[in-house]
């Protein structure tokens, strides 16, 4: 068991980026992606913590817990649509099949919440009915279940882009999907978000929305890639607490990132001008709370991998192959 005394002396060590002696590096805002040649990649999940569209902080152990849980979760999922993973050869990285990306971020929703501009509670608020190409009655209440998932695509703006609201109709209106194949990644997106509530339910959690992503393969195959079900790509609520919380109007106990966005908010930040400095304790935290969830998701006790992870990394590279003995980044 990892203590917060040991989480706050890894603070300074916790992996920022990563320097490989790979080809064909690739930045995002929180992994880095390097080429394998034999239509493989490698990507490595760092410690980054990104919110508000800007790099906040490097949190102990983020990168290993977003890593292995997405693998988790690509087992859990392969029944229903095969994915682009081949391999975890270190905590922190993933060999996966290269593909082309599929120009659409699948975002489910499973409750009217949220308060960014683009969030369902945040338009209905503002007197929208009409929100993504669907029709809300009057008469919701914020944090309420959806009668059943529904998708609500973005466009996809690349490692640091930003992305734009579509409806399921535009998706294909606009020429970014063929109609057949919108309606197979549709299909396999709400019948994944199901399997995750079912998991997360049985965890205590509440998955309430996510978003996915998808590539196709030279042969014409759809597969799942990014990351699954990850605190970083979904929310999550308490389950024991949340009907209680609700019918008394407070807000659901959150269990993912939120509570850091929701610091910075209470700073008057929401990723305008200087970022404010935060407290260490506050990224403590938040690592305590990234392993939490892996443990309570997967119903495995989580095994810290060893700092420095690009140390490490190289030698369990240079273990498969994958880079030349003596050879470092």
């Amino acid at each position: 068991m990892i203590v917060r005394e040991q989480l706050m002396q890894l603070l300074p060590q916790a992996c920022a980026e990563t320097d490989l002696p790979l080809p064909g590096k690739t930045v995002g805002k929180v992994r880095e992606w390097y080429a394998l040649g034999d239509r493989k990649r490698l990507i490595v999940t760092t410690d980054r913590l990104s919110a508000f569209d800007r790099i906040l902080a490097k949190v102990p152990y983020k990168g290993q817990v977003l890593n292995q849980l997405s693998g988790w979760w690509f087992e859990q999922t392969q029944s229903i649509l095969p994915n682009h993973l081949i391999s975890l050869p270190d905590p922190n990285a993933a060999i996966v099949t290269e593909v082309e990306p599929l120009l659409v971020e699948v975002v489910i929703r499973g409750y009217i919440s949220g308060v960014t501009s683009t969030a369902l509670w945040h338009r209905y608020e503002l007197g929208e009915r009409e929100i993504y190409g669907y029709h809300f009655p009057d008469g919701l209440r914020k944090n309420q279940a959806l009668p059943a998932p529904i998708i609500t695509p973005t466009t996809k703006g690349g490692p640091s882009g930003h992305d734009e609201r579509l409806t399921c109709a535009e998706v294909v209106s606009k020429g970014i999907l063929d109609a057949e194949t919108w309606e197979q990644v549709q299909d396999a997106a709400l019948a994944i978000f199901k399997r995750g509530q079912e998991l997360a339910n049985k965890a205590g959690l509440v998955l309430v929305d996510t978003k996915y992503e998808f590539g196709r393969t030279p042969d014409g195959r759809i597969l799942l890639i990014d990351e699954v079900h990850t605190p970083d790509s979904s929310r999550f609520w308490k389950a024991d607490s949340y009907e209680r919380r609700f019918t008394a109007g407070q807000e659901p106990e959150n269990f993912d990132k939120e509570f850091v966005r929701l610091a910075y908010a209470e700073k008057g930040y929401r990723g305008e001008g200087g970022i404010p400095h935060m407290p260490d304790s506050l990224w403590v935290s938040a690592s305590e709370r990234y392993i939490t969830i892996y443990e309570m998701l997967t119903g495995q006790a989580f095994v810290p991998g060893d700092y420095p992870v690009n140390e490490r990394l190289l030698e369990n590279l240079r273990t498969l192959g994958l880079v030349s003995p003596g050879r470092t980044g």
